[in-house]
This record gives structure tokens, C-alpha cells and sequence, in this order.
């Protein structure tokens, strides 16, 4: 097999031992992206589906620019090949659909993003002739500002399926909005603006059912009413004010009898200032205001109340049961208009309640309730899906240690039976066939000897029995279904083993045939060597933690290297690599002579909730006694390890992490690279920091701050940071450095004008990062010999 010529290839790399961090490495290192581009072929595949599902096209590129297209039928795999379009379209229908290039990202409406996508890419090409600012919008529709491309200009961002980018000009003309797919995607910015749908003005009519002859307006703060016939305008609310506003959305009861708006108390909204030092279009200082709002600010999310059309009148609603809202979100009326339904996280994230508003009374019953002496992870794993025909609903639930579904009773709110058990996670689910009763799922950690981080396709009864994993092969997979869902692709590939394609049966997972294999012959010509799996013991000397490890392409066994982690411990996630990249920017810093490690220690998620559970109020743990115990093991195993000599960095929720590091555990890290960090969780934003560490804020908000620790700092520090960062408060790290002055602390500090989040990743910053482990690690100045 092809994957067998790795060993025998990389054997065939010359071993260049002696000094580190010279100019050779540096050339080495920087010229790695361009070097490896283009040299894996065959690891991606873009489906085009015809014929309703029963057959597909893809392209294949082949060594020298050439291109093959390949026809499959799906029953049978039989493959056909074309040698160009034109010949590809001789073998396709006359109206097979060649408008979307395959790999385009097609436009869409702005809207938050989905989490819990596998890993992906964006690459942003600039056709226009202004710069293009890309910016993320954020689960709670926030936007983030990352990357500015000039005109001309490409530009690859890292982010997850389901991650929504929104791009505009500087003067704020929106380009396009693009939602990231597995597999990745190219946008492509042209000078024709994109059209986003016009805002909705607050006295339009709202949309309702064809039963009902009223439209809804909201007129001074207050609810009204409109008769689509004799236009007869009737107020039904008098209390509104701009302290108290009734508001969208508006949900009418199927038989048109009973509506729901919503009310809210006025927030007063926290605002944050940002001083733009050297603005390209003028000399003195620009200033930007942005509202921010922060762990433990005022929120008053708006709140249903019922109303009678018929009686002109509301209908009291008590509030007990959902008086402390985070969030109110899942309407819906029963099919009977009997109830309305709408679930409540309580501020705090340790309470969700599903509940039912009485259509006649008003009363609020709870229909079940979900509870944790720590977090529900509300943002990762809430789903609800309910069986109208069956009188039932499908909810998941940690409460038995691990993700997994449960059927209940929607009537009575009782459990029927739990659909997935096991020591293993649902991470998200696919589809419901409610005929069938069947729900396809991704899975992760089912397979016994598998990393539990692998991700699966499944399928399930609802009463719990008839699990069958769709999915084969040792490692990550991702799948595209055909149109008719009777066939779907399947890629799955490691870090350390280039994609492999499949074409399966939906109904049992039978294979049908082997697509691609992805060759990287080429790459590994250049000296880029994959990077090696490692599992060790956590703190708790039972738990696995895995982890990789990336060396130098002039790796030499007999020498001593170095460790520099990449660390990112944000409980939202888990971020060691686990599909097959390049991950050029973890090769270069490997590259100067470092062994560059990747670890998920406890805190981190999609393991058990117990594992999850260690970062609840403790975020300042970070994983570090998992992460020294994995190293450890490292390096009793690889004796070119030298723990004597480790750095980290990180980014983010991994700049706090990194500088934490030297800390708390100044003994074993001796420097860190910290860019962008929520130093303290209390100038940070008010979502992320809620879910993990609760309301209100309390002391262990300080316990966890980085600001409040200062004076404990060992080791060698570079703290980085944009001055326009819109998604971490740059005053963050600024309270970092005051509290290092006050200590008497030595740092270094790179603050960029103009710089956004996430500008350690730039290229000077990331020079600076370099240059900054070569001197303190390798004790050499950097590029200073040959």
C-alpha cells in the first residue's frame, strides 16, 4: 500500500545535527508553507451530485496542473473518467448544474455561528480593489475582527464547520457572509457588493399564519394589532417604554387565537474604548467604541408574555420558574395551541428548564429540567427535538457522566428510556427519521483501542437498541450524504496518515469502494515529517490524555531538543489535531530545532463530564498536572526530550493558559509566549466566561486571574497584543503588565498598532515569538550562524 513507503521515505531525509535556531533554520522554517503547498494529492474530494443521487462527478488534480474528472454510480461504483469539462459533460445529463465551482462557498444571510464543527479552512481571495476586513460571528452573534486582506490579496483562516464569517470593506459595505463546510472552502470577494437582507424596521407587520387575520406592530414601545381586512389597529399593551419595550419575535398559536411577544427590561450596555494609534487615513489617534459586555454585567433577556385576540386582552404570566434568564430560546406552539413551549437556561449554566405556558391561564408547568452542581454546557451540547405524531421528544443529557440522548414523554415530562449509553459521547445530532425512529448521529470514543477524540457516523433506534456504526477505519471521519440519503462519502484520515475516501451504503455502512487514497510522496520529499501520537496517564494515574508530538525535518535522535507546547485549554472544545494537515505554522516553530507538543488535559471537552467538569470555577488549572504528567511519560520514552528546557504559547484562552504556566508551575515551563489572553476572566467576554466559571461573579473570578498572580512569575515571558482587539479587551493584557511593574517583574511586550485578535499569529509577531524561544531556550541569538 502506499502508506507503506512512509518508513522507507522517511529514511531517505538527511540527518543535519549541530547548532539550532541558525539562518539555515530560519530559511528552513519560513519557506516551509510554500514548499509544502500543493504536494498531497487526492485529499479532497468535492462531490457533485446528478441524476437525483444516483450517480456523482468529482475532480481529481494530477501531478503536473493536469486534471482528471471521475463519474461514479453510486449503487455500483462504477467509475468512468473524463479527461477535461468538456468530456465530462458528454457523460452528465444535459441539465447537470455546473454553476458552483466545486470548493466555492456559496453566499448566505448573516447569522451565529454553530459550534462543534470538525476543524476547517477559509481561504479568502481579495478581487477587489479596497481592503477586506474578515470578521467571525460569534455564538451570540457578536463580531469578531480577524484578518484584513489588501487588494489582491489571499489569505487562508483557520475555524470550524458551521462558523460564519461576515467580510466587509473598511467603510463597512458588506462583501459577502459565508459559512465554513468540512472539507474547507474558498471565498471569493468580487467589487459587486453582496445583498444581506434589509433590516427589519420595528413597525413592520410580523409574518403570520394564514388562520389568523391580524398582523402584529410594535408602535412606542407598545404590542398592537392590525386586521389584514378592515385595517382596525387595536392596542393591546399600554406599560411599554424604552425602559420596558415589547418586541419580536412573534409567535401565533396554530388555530390564530393566542400570540406571544416578548418584553424586556432596557440593558444598560457596557462599552469599551479602543485608541487605533497610527490610522492609515489620518495622523492623530483614531477612537473606537464598541459596547462590550463582561462576566457579571446587567442582562435582561426578553421574557414571552400571552396574549387573547379574541378578548383583546394579555394573560398574566408568572415568571417564577424562569425569573433568572441567560437565555430564552426554542419556541413553539403544541399542534393543538394548547401550550406554548420554550426552553430556559438559567443565568449560571447549571440549570435548563423546558417549559409549557398554558394557553388558557397563563400557569407555567415544567415539562423536565436538567441540572449540574458545575456547568451545562449549554453551547456544545443542547439539542431538543420533539415527535408531534407520538406525543414525545428527544433531549440530551450529561446526566449519567457521559453526552447522550434520552426519549421522553412530552406530555407527562417523563423519561421513556435513554437512547445512547455508554462510556463514549454523542457530539452532535445528524438527523431524526421519525418514521423510521431511527436518529443518525456523529459519536466519539465508542470504539475500543480508537483515539476517543475520533469522530463517527452512527445510527440508533429511539428505544435504545439497533447501534450500528456506519463509519470504518482508524481515525476521523467526515461524510457527505447523497441526495436521496441512500449513499454518502466518507474521508477519514489522522495526523499522522493522509485521507482515505470511501463510498458507503447508508442502510448498514457496507462499503461499496475505495475512492482516493491521498498520496503525500511529494510532501514528505521535502523533509516535512508527520507528527507521532502519544497517550500517557493523567494526574489521577488512570485517565488517558492524548497528545502529539511535531520534530524538525533534520530531526537526529542522539541530540537533545527543546520542548516548546502549542497550548489551547478553553473548556469549550478539544484542540489537538486529529484530521491529517500540513499544520505548517506547528512545523516551522519545530523547524528551529524544538520539539513542538499539543496536549488535551482535563478541562478540555467531548470526553467524559467528569473530565469536562475540572475546569468549572478552576480555569487557571489549565490541564498543566495532565500536561507535565504527559510529558513526563514523553519523556522517558523519547530521550531526545529535554524537560529541562520547555516553553509554551497560546493565543486567546491559550495566552491566559501560556502565562499561567509560569505561575503556577514556574518549576518545570521556563517561557511562555502569551498572546491576546483573557488575563482575568472578569475583563473578558460575558459568555464564555459565565459558562465556565458561573454567576455572579465571586472570588474565584480573582483565584483564577492572571492580574492577581502577577508577582508569583518565573521565567522568561513575551506578552503580545493587537490595541484593536474587539474580541479579547486588550486591557487584559495591559492589567497583566501593570500588575508585572508593580511586581518588579522583566518581561517583553509587543503591543501592534492597529492589531486585532489573534495578532501573535501575524507574520513579525510570530518572527518575535521565534526569535524569542531560539534565545531563551536554544540560548543563541537568533539567524546568528550558519
Amino acid at each position: 500500500m502506499r502508506w507503506n513507503r512512509w518508513a522507507y521515505l522517511l529514511a531517505l531525509i538527511p540527518l543535519v545535527a549541530g547548532a539550532q535556531g541558525t539562518k539555515s533554520d530560519y530559511q528552513r522554517a519560513n519557506s516551509l508553507n510554500e514548499r509544502t503547498a500543493d504536494t498531497v494529492i487526492f485529499d479532497r474530494i468535492k462531490a457533485t451530485w446528478i441524476a437525483g443521487g444516483e450517480s456523482f462527478w468529482y475532480e481529481k488534480t494530477l501531478p503536473g496542473e493536469r486534471r482528471e474528472f471521475i463519474v461514479v454510480h453510486a449503487a455500483t461504483g462504477e467509475r468512468r473518467s473524463a479527461p477535461d469539462r468538456v468530456a465530462l459533460r458528454a457523460l452528465l445529463p444535459a441539465d447537470t448544474d455546473h454553476k458552483t465551482p466545486p470548493g466555492q462557498l456559496e453566499l448566505t444571510e448573516p447569522h451565529a455561528s454553530k459550534d462543534g464543527g470538525a476543524r476547517t479552512t477559509i481561504t479568502f481571495v481579495n478581487r477587489t480593489n479596497e481592503e477586506a476586513r474578515c470578521f467571525w460571528i460569534a455564538s451570540d452573534g457578536g463580531q469578531r475582527a480577524y484578518a484584513t486582506l489588501k487588494p489582491g490579496e489571499t489569505f487562508e483562516q483557520s475555524t470550524f464547520a458551521g462558523h460564519v464569517w461576515i467580510v466587509k470593506t473598511t467603510a463597512d459595505r458588506v462583501l459577502g457572509v459565508f459559512e465554513a463546510t468540512d472539507g474547507g472552502g474558498s471565498v471569493f470577494l468580487d467589487p459587486s457588493p453582496a445583498k444581506p437582507s434589509p433590516p427589519a424596521k420595528p413597525d413592520d407587520l410580523a409574518q403570520v399564519p394564514n388562520s389568523s387575520e391580524w398582523g402584529v406592530l410594535i408602535q412606542d414601545h407598545n404590542l398592537f394589532i392590525k386586521h389584514h381586512q378592515t385595517m382596525e389597529l387595536v392596542q393591546l399593551t399600554h406599560s411599554g417604554s424604552p425602559e420596558a419595550s415589547y418586541s419580536a419575535p412573534f409567535h401565533w398559536s396554530s388555530d390564530g387565537r393566542k400570540l406571544i411577544a416578548y418584553r424586556a427590561k432596557a440593558n444598560t450596555p457596557r462599552k469599551i474604548h479602543l485608541v487605533e494609534s497610527s490610522p492609515k487615513d489620518q495622523l492623530q489617534p483614531r477612537l473606537h467604541t464598541l459596547e462590550y459586555p463582561k462576566a457579571g454585567d446587567e442582562r435582561h433577556p426578553p421574557k414571552p408574555c400571552l396574549f387573547d385576540i379574541a378578548e383583546r386582552r394579555a394573560i398574566p404570566v408568572a415568571d417564577a420558574l424562569f425569573s433568572n434568564a441567560w437565555s430564552i430560546s426554542e419556541p413553539r406552539w403544541a399542534p393543538d395551541s394548547s401550550e406554548f413551549y420554550f426552553l430556559y437556561n438559567e443565568r449560571g449554566h447549571q440549570r435548563l428548564r423546558l417549559l409549557g405556558l398554558d394557553a388558557k391561564t397563563g400557569a407555567v408547568r415544567t415539562v423536565l429540567e436538567e441540572q449540574s452542581s458545575t456547568f451545562i454546557d449549554y453551547s456544545q451540547k443542547t439539542f431538543l427535538h420533539w415527535l408531534d405524531d407520538t406525543g414525545e421528544l428527544i433531549w440530551m443529557s450529561e446526566r449519567d457522566g457521559w453526552n447522550h440522548l434520552w426519549l421522553y414523554d412530552a406530555s407527562s415530562g417523563t423519561v421513556k428510556n435513554q437512547i445512547t449509553r455508554g462510556k463514549w459521547v454523542v457530539r452532535k445530532v445528524e438527523r431524526v427519521d421519525k418514521d423510521r425512529r431511527q436518529i443518525w448521529l456523529a459519536i466519539a470514543g465508542q470504539r475500543p483501542g480508537e483515539d476517543p477524540y475520533h469522530v463517527h457516523l452512527a445510527r440508533v433506534n429511539f428505544d435504545g437498541t439497533g447501534l450500528v456504526v456506519l463509519t470504518d477505519g482508524d481515525g476521523t471521519h467526515r461524510w457527505e450524504f447523497s441526495p436521496d440519503r441512500r449513499h454518502f462519502l466518507d474521508t477519514w484520515s489522522r495526523i499522522d496518515k493522509p485521507p482515505t475516501t470511501e463510498l458507503r451504503r447508508a442502510d448498514d455502512g457496507a462499503l461499496i469502494c475505495l475512492l482516493e487514497e491521498a498520496d503525500a510522496t511529494a510532501l514528505l520529499t521535502t523533509g516535512w515529517r508527520p507528527a507521532e501520537r502519544f497517550v500517557a496517564k493523567a494526574r489521577d494515574g488512570h485517565t488517558d490524555i492524548h497528545g502529539i508530538l511535531t520534530r524538525p525535518s533534520n530531526f537526529d535522535p542522539s541530540q537533545k531538543y527543546p520542548v516548546i507546547e502549542c497550548i489551547y485549554a478553553g473548556p469549550h472544545g478539544a484542540f489537538v489535531p486529529k484530521e491529517w494537515s500540513r499544520e505548517t505554522r506547528i512545523h516551522a516553530l519545530a523547524e528551529l530545532g524544538f520539539i513542538v507538543v499539543q496536549i488535551d488535559g482535563m478541562g478540555t471537552n467531548w470526553r467524559s463530564k467528569a473530565f469536562h467538569a475540572v475546569a468549572w470555577r478552576n480555569v487557571a488549572d489549565s490541564g498543566f498536572p495532565d500536561r507535565i504528567a504527559w510529558l513526563q511519560a514523553a519523556a522517558r520514552k523519547f530521550p531526545e526530550i529535554d524537560l529541562s528546557r520547555v516553553g509554551i504559547f497560546g493565543g486567546s484562552a491559550g495566552g491566559q493558559s501560556a502565562l499561567a504556566a509560569l505561575l503556577h508551575h514556574g518549576d518545570f515551563y521556563q517561557a511562555a509566549a502569551a498572546d491576546c489572553g483573557c488575563h482575568d476572566n472578569r475583563m473578558d467576554k460575558i459568555w464564555w466566561n459565565e459558562a465556565w466559571l458561573g454567576w455572579p461573579v465571586g472570588p474565584h473570578y480573582a483565584e483564577n486571574s492572571n492580574v492577581t498572580h502577577a508577582h508569583k512569575l518565573r521565567g522568561k515571558l513575551l506578552l503580545t497584543v493587537g490595541e484593536l482587539d474587539r474580541n479579547v479587551d486588550p486591557a487584559s493584557t495591559m492589567q497583566v503588565v501593570d500588575a508585572l511593574i508593580k511586581a518588579d517583574k522583566d518581561f517583553e511586550l509587543l503591543v501592534v498598532p492597529g492589531g486585532g485578535h489573534g495578532i501573535g499569529e501575524t507574520p513579525y509577531a510570530a518572527r518575535r515569538r521565534m526569535d524569542f524561544f531560539v534565545r531563551h531556550l536554544h540560548k543563541v541569538e537568533p539567524r546568528a550562524s550558519e
